[in-house]
């Protein structure tokens, strides 16, 4: 490669797959144009569903519990060692680093500590404020090679309003969820927020293109993990851990492919060592995702794992997920869901009223996903599904021996000046305990 190609990563908060070009009625036509000339992942998964941890999975290459965001950051959470951050290892290739808008990496005001060399400071709060600084930055013909994160809060919860091209009598909600009044207004406002999340998105890839930056700029666009409804943000099942993974450029991410092999958000740093000729450090864990662009395999991984410790309360989860099977077990031994781990919707209301919080969570969950792509139907106790329980216990327990889990421990403790909800509250809007 003549060139060293520049790297704009584009992030959003809460959108899952929520796009129109993973086949939704959610009208993001800029994403979809991103789909169209490059390539989208449909079985991409985050390392952690959580906002924080899951960051820092993509930009160390480590699972959430080797990293030590096991948490969220500006809840009192950190990376062990921030030199782990991607944009290090890039500088070692003659990148610059550039910041516009969220991190969610370190605290907010504390964020010069990841080590970006430069962070934008923007006019408006929001996605037309960070759009308008990372336009701004295009605009003036940055030093190349360059790697510029734009992250954007939408479609993080509060909603905007429904706008006269989403009405709700017309609106499906997500599939965990009952077609009520209730959840398809929610998710009329989820949809409307995914159009302002796009045309942010649309104006900084137009200023890419009009400053004759697109041909040798490598577009990463994702999102943490899954939309801000009940049974879908911070849950191990695909509602959860499934992600946009959208990616245009040098390397042979054109020509508007689809992917299907499990890819997982930890994949990415490995991929970007071997694809600019960067060794990869020592620390990560993720594999590059090369061999299938240039047709030399199928698969990079046999399976993806992911975790929860912390989000607003402790709730600890593990997962493995193959192409035909899931497998989830929780550590809290709790009989009521963590309610506080929920963001306050209309959605969670109607599953409240439901008596949502007196159904206890399944210890074990074991799922088809072939027979059940939904996972609703838990399989742990069917004797035909025996042998893949035990494969899928014995396989989860290896990486979590592998990768020195703290949970093998016994609890793990939140760490001095944190903020922990109770995990038998009911919002993330009650008032935290602060660790001592």
């Amino acid at each position: 490669m003549m060139n060293k190609p520049n790297i704009l990563y584009l992030h959003s908060h809460d959108t899952g797959r929520y796009i129109q070009p993973y086949g939704y009625a959610v009208p993001t036509p800029n994403l979809q144009a991103l789909a169209e000339q490059g390539v989208l992942f449909r079985q991409a998964f985050n390392g952690a569903p959580t906002c924080s941890p899951s960051r820092a999975c993509l930009l160390t290459g480590q699972w959430a519990h080797c990293n030590g965001m096991i948490g969220l950051a500006h809840r009192g959470f950190r990376l062990n060692d921030y030199s782990h951050h991607l944009v290090h290892t890039l500088r070692k290739a003659d990148y610059t680093s550039t910041l516009v808008g969220t991190q969610h990496v370190a605290p907010a005001d504390e964020k010069e500590i990841i080590g970006y060399d430069q962070i934008l400071p923007t006019a408006k709060p929001k996605g037309r404020g960070v759009a308008e600084a990372a336009v701004a930055f295009l605009d003036g013909r940055p030093q190349e090679p360059f790697f510029l994160a734009v992250g954007f809060s939408e479609t993080h919860r509060e909603f905007m309003e429904p706008g006269p091209d989403d009405d709700a009598r017309y609106t499906r909600p997500p599939a965990p969820l009952p077609d009520t009044p209730d959840t398809r207004y929610d998710m009329a406002a989820f949809n409307t927020t995914a159009r302002e999340l796009d045309a942010c998105m649309g104006q900084v890839l137009d200023a890419l293109e009009a400053n004759g930056l697109a041909d040798n700029t490598l577009v990463i666009c994702t999102t943490d993990h899954g939309i801000a409804f009940p049974g879908m943000k911070c849950n191990l099942t695909d509602h959860g851990i499934g992600v946009m993974l959208l990616m245009r450029g040098p390397g042979g991410f054109v020509g508007g492919r689809v992917v299907d092999a499990m890819v997982s958000h930890i994949d990415l740093f490995p991929t970007l060592c071997e694809l600019l000729d960067i060794e990869a450090p020592d620390w990560v864990q993720g594999k590059s995702i090369m061999p299938v662009m240039r047709g030399e395999a199928q698969e990079v991984n046999d399976a993806i794992y992911a975790d929860v410790t912390y989000h607003a309360a402790y709730e600890p989860q593990r997962c493995i997920r193959t192409k035909r099977c899931k497998y989830i077990r929780r550590f809290d031994g709790r009989t009521r869901p963590v309610l506080p781990n929920c963001d306050g919707s209309p959605s969670k209301n109607v599953w409240l009223e439901a008596g949502w919080a007196n159904k206890a969570p399944a210890e074990e969950a074991l799922f088809d996903l072939a027979l059940d792509p939904n996972e609703a139907h838990n399989l742990v106790g069917d004797p035909d599904y025996a042998q893949v329980l035990e494969d899928l216990r014995e396989r989860l327990h290896a990486w979590m021996v592998e990768t020195d889990d703290p949970l093998l421990q016994g609890p793990v403790p939140a760490p001095k000046g944190a903020r922990i909800n109770d995990p038998d509250g009911l919002s993330p809007r009650e008032p935290a305990s602060l660790v001592s």
